[in-house]
């Protein structure tokens, strides 16, 4: 009887130890939906507390006084162009440095890592510096050159791992068949590489989706901003409306949870047999 006491003991504290953990994570989430749904005079009184009478009043008001659905419609646009050049020319190339054999190679696959290792924040002036003096900022894809050239390392390491996993008979099986080789890469190859892609997608969606330094600095017309900056237009002067704030906080994080719920399966797979494969 003391070894199963003594057993369980030793199970329930690390299991305690990580539910609280995991609420601590959670609740911020949780406070924020229903924080949304009090009234101004009610979230100063006690920020913490449920909310005694819940209304929508606050979602119908950002829905139809604010630009959000624009800013929305930015975001989406800019997410889904960028993830698009991320997965075609981060399998690409992933693809070439997994196969070939070339002078330069070497020198190639390094210049994706260090951009791995280059802190983002350190390329911001001269970013700026050169989309002013080419004309680049304030346009509709101006956010979607620096996201796919920050985000193509990752995908590009990712993609390079996960190749060499693939045998190299399929792709000879393939050309006796009479395949061509860029049917081969894009038919065959790149179907077999959706674990580790749609890995890539999701984590690179939500960096974009959230990624504010660059879209303030390089937008400037309020029509072209995304919802990270627009946000901030919430926040007054003098004093800010929280609970209208978190509204928009609430709208702005439902389209990457819905995403993230849904493709939560694929991301642990891609992520499992990247490590494995890799």
């Amino acid at each position: 009887m003391k070894r199963k006491k003594k057993f369980h003991i030793a199970y329930a504290v690390p299991n305690m130890v990580l539910l609280l953990f995991s609420f601590t994570c959670v609740f911020p989430a949780i406070w924020l939906i229903y924080s949304s749904l009090k009234e101004k005079t009610e979230f100063y009184k006690s920020p913490v507390a449920l909310p005694e009478n819940p209304s929508i009043k606050y979602y119908l008001s950002v829905l139809s006084e604010s630009d959000f659905l624009k800013w929305l419609l930015n975001s989406m646009r800019t997410s889904i162009l960028s993830l698009f050049f991320i997965l075609l020319i981060g399998f690409t190339i992933g693809y070439i440095l997994s196969r070939y054999r070339f002078r330069g190679r070497n020198f190639v696959y390094a210049y994706f890592l260090i951009g791995m290792l280059i802190p983002v924040h350190a390329l911001m002036v001269p970013m700026y510096i050169m989309f002013t003096r080419l004309g680049l900022n304030d346009q509709w894809f101006t956010l979607i050159l620096p996201y796919t050239a920050l985000s193509l390392p990752t995908a590009v390491f990712l993609v390079e791992s996960y190749v060499k996993s693939i045998p190299m008979e399929i792709e000879e099986a393939a050309a006796l068949d009479g395949c061509s080789r860029l049917r081969t890469i894009y038919m065959i190859v790149m179907p077999m590489c959706r674990p580790i892609l749609i890995t890539i997608g999701i984590i690179q969606f939500f960096y974009i989706w959230n990624e504010f330094t660059f879209s303030l600095i390089l937008i400037d017309s309020k029509e072209l901003m995304t919802i990270p900056v627009g946000l901030t237009l919430f926040k007054g002067q003098f004093s800010t409306d929280y609970p209208k704030m978190m509204t928009a906080m609430v709208l702005a994080i439902l389209p990457t949870m819905i995403i993230y719920f849904i493709f939560s399966k694929q991301i642990i797979k891609g992520m499992v047999a990247g490590a494995v494969k890799g």
